[in-house]
């Protein structure tokens, strides 16, 4: 005879386990201690085996019923209900440990390896600051084009433009390895093509016109800065690195009597070498007394053992007078260099590029050789250096 509530809600325990049948299979279990489970009794493969549906009232006799129904049918197409029920719980822990941030730290910490700390450091902030907490924890096969445009349109509205363009690259190349790697079937990121308004390019200030550059270097000369603040400024035009590279000079790089300072390029972990000018000799061993000490040319002005912070050299600029947004950045003196030194003193593109450390082809397939033109780096620094002062001086 079928089971009601009202007769389940009525049982009472006794010394020994009871059941209570309903149809089908499905009964209930009253134990001595008074718990009502519910239990589905079938055979698969000749054997005779129990499924659980979870304790009554949690569980209702309705539902109870439609879950004894739903084991039925999967019985009927020939498969044992218990083995899907642990089939589909390992499925939904594989997909809870395969969440959007699990994934996307394994692809950071396999695919990004050999970056430059610094372009390492800029995608692993995008990621916990503008994805993460909203993506982070769902499973990465589940997300959707518009829950990645939801994070997108977040970024924009602070007005991250260009930030919100390179979270999207992030996000399709986090969404890609999870495809190769069986943790996702499709990329949702290749959706959102088009789906932002162009990024505005970055914009370094940089003065390109050789009758605005002395008044610049006096400027800059005059400004009211710590010795090694004002040396600092002094080497950048002379050296147009990039600024990273500058301030994190080292002095075991540094070779006065070669008149070479030999480094790592942290953009593409390659070894460099700038031959550097009589001027800018004398201004590292001006420097040398104060700083020599410590590993860093320009160490920090709090912690010696750290580099000078990212923002001084544009700090000093703007303490110059300078406008660091429409006149001149730290980075612009590779664009003063770079447009000068071929459109005015004549040198070849090519022995420029080298010396900026680009990536330059040749017909031998040699993407960049930090010898190559090596002597004529030598000589255009030191042409270089002479110009600069020429035009400081007029």
């Amino acid at each position: 005879m079928a089971l009601t509530d009202v007769a389940i809600r009525n049982a009472r325990p006794t010394g020994k386990t009871q059941r209570m049948w309903d149809g089908g299979g499905l009964y209930l279990e009253l134990t001595p201690s008074g718990s009502k489970l519910w239990r589905l009794k079938y055979r698969f493969d000749g054997k005779e085996k129990r499924l659980s549906f979870g304790r009554y009232p949690d569980v209702s006799l309705k539902d109870a019923r439609s879950r004894r129904d739903e084991a039925r049918k999967l019985l009927a197409d020939d498969t044992d209900p218990s083995e899907h029920r642990k089939a589909a719980r390992a499925a939904r822990l594989a997909n809870a440990a395969n969440n959007f941030e699990a994934v996307a730290r394994e692809w950071f910490g396999r695919m990004m390896a050999d970056k430059a700390r610094s372009h390492k450091d800029k995608v692993i902030a995008r990621l916990e600051n503008d994805l993460f907490p909203w993506l982070g924890r769902r499973p990465v096969a589940d997300i959707t084009a518009p829950e990645i445009l939801a994070c997108l349109r977040r970024i924009e509205q602070r007005g991250a433009r260009d930030t919100a363009h390179r979270a999207l690259q992030n996000c399709s190349a986090v969404f890609r390895y999870a495809v190769i790697t069986g943790k996702a079937h499709s990329n949702p990121a290749d959706h959102l093509r088009g789906a932002l308004p162009p990024a505005r390019p970055g914009h370094f200030a940089a003065v390109t016109e050789p009758e605005k550059i002395g008044s610049l270097l006096r400027r800059m000369d005059a400004v009211n800065a710590t010795f090694p603040v004002q040396c600092a400024l002094r080497l950048a035009p002379y050296l147009f690195c990039r600024p990273i590279e500058l301030r994190t000079m080292r002095w075991d790089e540094v070779h006065l009597d070669e008149a070479e300072w030999r480094y790592i390029v942290g953009k593409t972990q390659t070894p460099h070498l700038v031959p550097l000018a009589t001027q800018a000799v004398a201004i590292l061993r001006e420097l040398q007394p104060m700083t020599g000490r410590w590993d860093y040319v320009f160490p920090g002005r709090h912690d010696k053992k750290q580099p000078m912070s990212s923002n001084t050299v544009n700090v000093a600029l703007k303490r110059a007078g300078i406008s660091t947004r429409d006149e001149q950045t730290g980075h612009g003196f590779r664009a003063t260099a770079r447009t000068i030194l071929h459109e005015r003193l004549g040198i070849r593109p090519e022995i420029i590029e080298h010396q900026l450390a680009h990536s330059v082809p040749d017909p031998l397939g040699t993407a960049y050789n930090r010898t190559k033109f090596l002597d004529a780096r030598r000589k255009m620094m030191q042409e270089w250096a002479d110009y600069l002062d020429k035009l400081r001086e007029n």
